[in-house]
């Protein structure tokens, strides 16, 4: 499986209590490319239509936080 990581990161909860293990990135283990993330150990590969809406939800709540322009 190819794969290119874009995000790898232990990310802590802003209570400093918790926090998880995530990877993110593209897959080719499949026949077509997609997203694949990993948290915890857990991984998945997404079907293109579900890493659409990943995307398009990602990039939604950048912008109404104001870490992507609208």
């Amino acid at each position: 499986m190819a794969t290119t990581m874009f995000f790898e990161e232990t990310v802590k909860c802003q209570s400093k209590k918790e926090e998880m293990d995530i990877e993110f990135g593209r897959s080719s283990f499949f026949e077509e490319d997609s997203i694949y993330l990993n948290v915890d150990g857990k991984k998945i590969v997404m079907d293109l239509a579900t890493a659409k809406k990943f995307v398009q939800a990602s990039s939604d709540v950048g912008k109404y936080l104001g870490l992507l322009e609208r």
